[in-house]
């Protein structure tokens, strides 16, 4: 319970889903949590609750694509906190990939939903360690955690721009490794597999697609919890000497 004690989080993309996952794991584990996003009425409940479990949260709403957003999230949380130690980036315009959602083989794809997907998938990325990195500087040092998805690797049909996002994610955290570990800062990404990550996932997959995706699992299907024991891993000490890695959490696709 105490693995984060002392830590100060801002996890993007946590109102809901894998992201909600994260910061209440993070905060169950002792870290003071910042929770964003746009929906102003999910992120204050998804504070609320990790406040009524004696956990330590605040939300601020934030569009992860514009400067003055970010630098104000940031502020907020070292002035509630008192200090940041992590980023979590975990923010993905998800509601524009998949079939008929704008995301497409490259060709193919709409202008909208390349813009939208980078803008989350980099832009934010960017924007989050340009002013996360130096308050993380300020507290002696952190860790960012960058969460990737397989597409990062591997091909996968009709989603070029959601590919290129996490591509591109997994070279910055290498590049991010290097450049912040002088002011003791780690980066690495979590790679993960599907997820099932909630209603609106289940919307798009029946039971008959639910089997076939078991069959291809070593394991069981994952869930967000599983993503946030990953993360809770990399941003804890207990990874200290770990940078510049992806650790892949996919109930072992990748291997078969």
């Amino acid at each position: 319970m105490e693995r984060l004690a002392g830590k100060v989080a801002v996890v993007t993309g946590s109102t809901r889903g894998i992201g909600e996952a994260i910061a209440r794991r993070f905060a169950r584990c002792g870290a003071g949590v910042t929770v964003t996003g746009r929906d102003v009425e999910r992120g204050g409940r998804v504070a609320a609750g990790i406040e009524s479990e004696g956990g330590r949260a605040i939300f601020v709403r934030a569009d992860l694509s514009r400067e003055d957003d970010v630098r104000a999230l940031v502020a907020a949380t070292v002035a509630r906190f008192g200090r940041l130690t992590t980023l979590v980036n975990n923010a993905a315009a998800t509601e524009r990939v998949g079939p008929g959602r704008g995301d497409a083989s490259l060709h193919q794809v709409e202008p909208g939903a390349w813009d939208a997907i980078l803008d989350v998938g980099l832009r934010a990325l960017r924007l989050g360690c340009r002013f996360a990195v130096p308050a993380m500087r300020d507290a002696g040092g952190g860790a960012i955690v960058n969460v990737s998805a397989h597409a990062a690797a591997r091909g996968v049909s009709g989603l070029a721009a959601y590919t290129a996002s996490k591509g591109a994610m997994e070279a910055l955290t290498r590049s991010i490794a290097v450049d912040c570990a002088p002011d003791g800062i780690r980066c690495n990404a979590i790679r993960s597999g599907f997820v099932r990550s909630g209603p609106w996932v289940d919307a798009q997959m029946n039971e008959r697609a639910l089997e076939r995706m078991r069959a291809r699992l070593l394991t069981r299907i994952p869930v967000p919890d599983d993503i946030a024991h990953a993360a809770v891993f990399l941003a804890s000490d207990e990874a200290e000497v770990i940078t510049g890695s992806v650790l892949v959490v996919d109930a072992g696709t990748g291997a078969k």
